[in-house]
């Protein structure tokens, strides 16, 4: 996943399915992934967040100027990605 130019690098499927299960395994009610970049460690995280507020916090790749940039977002439960 994330292969080509126009992403920092790629991750197997299997490390994004352990991604979804432990956000939607949480205690909290998390609706949210979001796989963001860390620029200093130059490797994926995954955030889960509650709400689409929470997403704003984020600056979305390739313009981000922090640590760390918002590369894309998924529903926990439909598995579907959310449009930035």
């Amino acid at each position: 996943m994330f292969e080509g130019p126009d992403y920092p690098a790629s991750i197997t499927e299997e490390l994004f399915e352990f991604w979804l299960e432990e956000g939607r395994e949480s205690k909290i009610s998390y609706h949210y992934m979001l796989i963001v970049w860390n620029v200093y460690d130059e490797k994926y995280l995954p955030v889960f967040v509650e709400n689409r507020e929470e997403i704003k916090n984020y600056e979305v790749y390739p313009e981000a100027r922090g640590a760390e940039a918002l590369v894309a977002v998924y529903d926990l439960y439909s598995e579907s990605r959310v449009a930035l």
